[in-house]
């Protein structure tokens, strides 16, 4: 099994950059921008609802608010790619930063719900140009050497934006309007955009390929599909009805049109046939298993600490910190790491590591201390990031450096995927198992109200407290710690078998 270092990549197709370090750390500030806001953003959220000092927003409404970025960035990031492949990652990434940038400011000055909902939309579109150029850009920018540290910097610029976010957020609240938030980025970009210009070289491949309408196409309205249907699942926490099975199915089926269209096209967008080399699609999996635990099992710890242990949601957001420290510091130490043993078993021990986090949680209570949660979480964020950097290293070295943009595309979208299965399956698991537990207790109280405590932990403890009947909450509490040790033991069986697929994937050449 081959080292970071050994992997062999087209070296040719990377041009010399006169300050190679200079357009990595302009790719990260961007990079670092995307994660930022969208922290930001859950830190606004409860000032949002608010009718006077925020739009008055539903629960619903507020939902939208983050959805509608989520269903447009995962939708467009293989378009976004593949643009940055034909036009060049330095045009893609001055376009996506300008179209953040008036997203931003736009939905910073939003009046009503639907406004914010809209700029968010566009702000998903902005990063799909963005996330991929940036990596892109690293790629062909960096020697074959530094490329792992590089991309190393680049995999922790998600840990950073989310440590910074709720700090930034809560500063920005205290002294501003909530659109301040978002008019924020608008100073960043202006800087990164000072950035590009005085440092990241036009950077189009020599084989550059015609742009493929049909395949941007299917690949914008499968994806955007298959998302729709995976959120609308967790949502509704009911997999069967036509409002989840039919986005689900028709994602799939232009999922695989697109495969087969790329299969045919004399010029594909993206050469498909890279899933047949294990490196790849090995990577790819991997990435989507690993992404799957970790926003599954962090959704599941919010609830833990607002309800089971009772902490603000600034409180919570304070402590889960801890894991995007554990990632940043993983992702920086993954190279030194991978150079002592192998992808393989890198990836494999990281993994390993993230399971066993976690599997701790099935002895989590309401008395655990929680320095011992803080623990856990650092050693979950390092997991996390002794996968993310050494597997994108591999996937990229195996890219022309022509197909770099909708390789990274793919990079991405396992990340966004992974995620959105992860927050809707174990969400899903979370509340069927949550509404078991407390079913027994339910016959205790009016029937009326039997339906708002069955629902979560939050709806039984105001039931209680608008009856008062104390001793819902602690069955709401049992319940809810019930729930999470079953979410967090399928958690953990349905990353195992992804372990299985990585060791599988990177065994050794004979």
């Amino acid at each position: 099994m081959k080292r970071v270092s050994e992997i062999g990549g087209a070296e040719a197709g990377h041009r010399a950059v006169a300050h190679p370090w200079r357009v990595v750390a302009v790719a990260v500030a961007a990079q670092t921008l995307l994660w930022l806001d969208n922290s930001i953003l859950n830190i606004a959220l409860e000032t949002l609802a608010d009718p006077v000092r925020g739009l008055g927003a539903t629960a619903g409404e507020l939902a939208w608010a983050g959805s509608s970025y989520s269903l447009v960035f995962a939708s467009a990031l293989f378009a976004g790619g593949a643009l940055g492949d034909r036009c060049g990652p330095r045009a893609t990434l001055v376009v996506g930063l300008v179209v953040f940038s008036a997203a931003s400011a736009f939905g910073a000055f939003s009046t009503t719900v639907a406004e914010l909902v809209v700029a968010r939309g566009f702000m998903g579109a902005g990063s799909a140009l963005l996330m991929p150029a940036t990596l892109s850009v690293i790629v062909r920018s960096t020697s074959e050497a530094d490329r792992p540290r590089a991309i190393a910097l680049w995999a922790s610029a998600s840990g950073l934006g989310v440590a910074l976010g709720p700090v930034l957020g809560g500063a920005l609240l205290a002294r501003f309007w909530w659109g301040s938030v978002f008019l924020v980025n608008v100073p960043i970009v202006l800087v990164c955009l000072v950035g590009v210009a005085a440092f990241v070289p036009r950077l189009r491949s020599a084989d550059r390929r015609p742009l493929d309408p049909l395949g941007l196409v299917l690949s914008v309205l499968g994806l955007g599909s298959l998302v729709f249907g995976i959120v609308e699942g967790g949502d509704r926490a009911d997999w069967t009805v036509p409002g989840v099975l039919v986005p689900l199915v028709l994602g799939v089926l232009l999922l695989v049109w697109f495969v087969l269209v790329q299969r045919s096209a004399e010029h594909p967008g993206f050469d498909v046939a890279l899933f047949g080399v294990r490196w790849f699609a090995g990577g790819s999996v991997a990435l989507l298993v690993a992404f799957f635990g970790l926003t599954g099992q962090l959704f599941a710890t919010a609830f833990y600490l607002q309800g089971a242990r009772g902490l603000t949601p600034l409180g919570a957001g304070a402590v889960m910190v801890a894991a995007a420290v554990g990632i940043v510091v993983g992702n920086m130490a993954s190279p030194w790491i991978t150079g002592h043993l192998t992808i393989r078993w890198t990836v494999v021990g990281g993994m390993l590591l993230a399971i066993a986090t976690f599997a701790s949680h099935v002895l989590f209570d309401q008395r655990t201390p929680i320095a011992a949660l803080v623990v856990v979480l650092v050693a979950q964020g390092f997991g996390m990031g002794m996968i993310s950097a050494p597997i994108t290293t591999a996937m990229m070295a195996v890219l022309p450096p022509g197909s770099s943009g909708a390789g990274a595309a793919v990079n991405s979208a396992m990340r966004q995927v992974g995620g959105a299965l992860g927050t809707a399956v174990l969400g899903s698991v979370l509340t069927a198992a949550y509404h078991r537990a407390i079913t027994p207790s339910l016959s205790r109280l009016p029937e009326a109200v039997r339906d708002q405590a069955a629902e979560s932990a939050r709806g039984a403890k105001a039931v209680a407290a608008a009856t008062g009947r104390p001793w819902l909450v602690d069955a709401a509490d049992s319940a809810f710690l019930s729930a999470m040790r079953t979410s967090s033991t399928w958690a953990v069986l349905l990353c195992l078998v992804g372990v299985a697929f990585v060791i599988r994937s990177f065994r050794p050449e004979r």
